[in-house]
């Protein structure tokens, strides 16, 4: 009997292959824990109020733009002796951001390396007794964003994107003295897909306006913070590396798997060719597209990736179920080495996967025209947010235990199967024997690889969210973690690529009474020329009789 490669490799070849494969995960766990910086970094930016004089009311003139630095820069206002009834209104007082702000007397710049960034604003307000402030309070901001290039003049700043939002402030105070700040949550600002320019603007203006209840009962507002948060140039050098790595060899197994399939006489199984799709997913996902936003602005990138790692997700989780389930050895007829009899499990990855598309669609895909929009900046819009989150964290988990659940069905199974081995000639029970050793092994790995997957997907989840919902969640978010699971994908495709092609050898039987009474046994099943496993072969065999 034909069989894979995991059924027929001596015990040595295995062995070297499974330790090669060890090394080759903790290489990707060493290269996120001693090569890699962290992920992300960020940076805290104090406004700076400008003076901004209006003739009778009207705009301040076009392309004009308030910064602190260089040729050009505007005059300074002190807020802390500003007020309303002064010869300065609300908006003459624009507060100016320098992204990346200096730090001493050194300037920085954005590297097109560091992908991404995200504005999260914090408000100071001081107390005072006349005026107090409620403690959900609206507020409006007119913001613009500009940027410039290092060889562009300093006064040279071209506008990237501007808009009127609305936020939401919790703010509270514990001690209620003079000159004491609320504390008030932080708001989502914006989100930019893309870093392509090396100096980013941001001017905010709090307008003010009686006859329209815009930005009345805000108190004293003293300062504006804006947390800059961006990925690291050096965690995207090593995670490109990764993907420049694995790209070709995944490329290369993918076709000489697909091409040993072929040679068979039969037509693929349904394993065979999900695990076909489950390469092409990994392949899309290690395609290093990060080498392009080095030459080109694709402020689609963040959207782009989620698109990728759900096509990943979506292929893997239906490949487990698929996996798992082709081992129970429970279809009848037609439903065998079909989708038929999985349309429930796949249907429910479909859902998950789908309502997460439609999330991030209405947050990523809506920043493409405005980056300063955010789902989270209503009730309405960060309650649909967190329940997102958390039916796709439940959702994982979930699926966690189901997948356990088969897994544990699956070995229940065979062991039953097993009872009927000492029936058997040597050569048949000594090759079963293997069989089930290495496939329980595989699946203990395809079990470990599914929790460090979900873990990853949760704490990916809250780790992203944690700024816009202002939630102080302690995570030990390492390079190691992501380097080492985004590894574990690509080691476990190819290690099952690998093991799971159909191997040309044969596995030799003993002639003897035993033997010739199992052919015959074999011959009076229906044969299946989709057959894949000789364990699938030995365990529907057993079922029948």
């Amino acid at each position: 009997m034909q069989g894979t490669i995991i059924e027929n490799l001596s015990g040595k070849k295995l062995s070297v292959l499974v330790i090669m494969l060890i090394i080759a995960q903790i290489v990707c766990f060493l290269i996120g824990g001693l090569i890699a910086p962290t992920p992300a970094t960020s940076q805290n930016i104090l406004g700076t109020p400008c003076e901004d004089i209006r003739i009778n009311g009207t705009e301040p003139g076009a392309g004009k733009w308030f910064y602190s630095r260089g040729k050009g820069s505007c005059t300074y206002v002190d807020i802390n002796h500003f007020s309303l009834d002064s010869h300065h209104q609300a908006h003459q007082v624009v507060y100016t951001f320098l992204m990346p702000g200096p730090r001493g007397n050194l300037q920085l710049d954005y590297s097109r390396w560091q992908q991404n960034l995200i504005g999260v604003l914090q408000v100071d307000i001081v107390y005072h007794s006349q005026i107090q402030i409620a403690p959900r309070t609206k507020i409006t901001l007119d913001a613009r964003l500009a940027y410039r290039n290092k060889e562009d003049p300093e006064d040279a700043w071209k506008p990237y994107a501007s808009s009127i939002i609305e936020r939401i402030l919790d703010c509270s105070i514990d001690d209620a003295m003079e000159q004491y700040n609320y504390n008030c949550s932080v708001v989502p600002l914006f989100e930019l897909g893309s870093l392509f320019h090396d100096y980013y603007l941001l001017n905010i203006r709090i307008p003010a306006d009686t006859d329209r209840n815009i930005n009345q009962g805000l108190g004293h507002i003293t300062d504006l913070w804006l947390t800059a948060i961006n990925q690291n140039g050096g965690f995207t050098k090593v995670w490109v590396s990764l993907k420049t790595v694995f790209f070709p060899i995944v490329i290369c197994f993918l076709i000489w798997y697909w091409r040993r399939v072929h040679m068979l006489s039969r037509l693929p199984a349904l394993l065979e060719y999900m695990l076909l799709a489950l390469g092409m997913a990994l392949t899309f996902l290690n395609l290093p597209m990060e080498y392009l936003t080095l030459a080109y602005d694709m402020p689609f990138m963040l959207l782009l990736g989620d698109i990728r790692q759900g096509i990943f997700y979506a292929t893997l989780l239906s490949f487990w179920l698929v996996f798992a389930g082709e081992h129970l050895m429970i279809q009848e007829g037609d439903q065998r080495n079909s989708l038929k009899c999985y349309w429930r499990h796949l249907s429910a990855v479909g859902i998950g996967c789908l309502s997460l598309f439609i999330f991030d669609m209405c947050e990523r895909g809506v920043q493409l025209r405005n980056p300063f929009y955010s789902i989270w900046v209503t009730d309405v819009g960060t309650k649909m947010a967190l329940s997102f989150i958390i039916l796709a964290g439940l959702s994982a988990g979930v699926y966690l235990i189901f997948l356990t659940y088969m897994i544990w069905k699956v070995f229940m199974n065979i062991s039953v199967k097993r009872a009927t081995l000492p029936n058997m000639s040597s050569a048949r029970r000594l090759h079963y024997e293997g069989v089930i050793y290495r496939f329980k092994f595989l699946m203990v790995a395809t079990l470990l690889c599914a929790s460090l997957t979900v873990i990853g997907f949760i704490l990916g989840q809250v780790a992203e969210g944690q700024w816009k919902w202002d939630e102080e969640v302690e995570l030990q978010m390492t390079s190691a973690f992501f380097t080492g699971v985004y590894g574990m994908w690509n080691i476990y495709t190819l290690a099952l690529l690998c093991l799971y092609a159909p191997s040309h050898k044969q596995w030799p039987i003993e002639p003897s009474e035993h033997s010739i009474s199992e052919e015959i046994e074999f011959s009076r099943l229906p044969t299946d020329p989709n057959e894949m496993l000789s364990l699938t072969a030995f365990a529907r065999k057993t079922a029948v009789e």
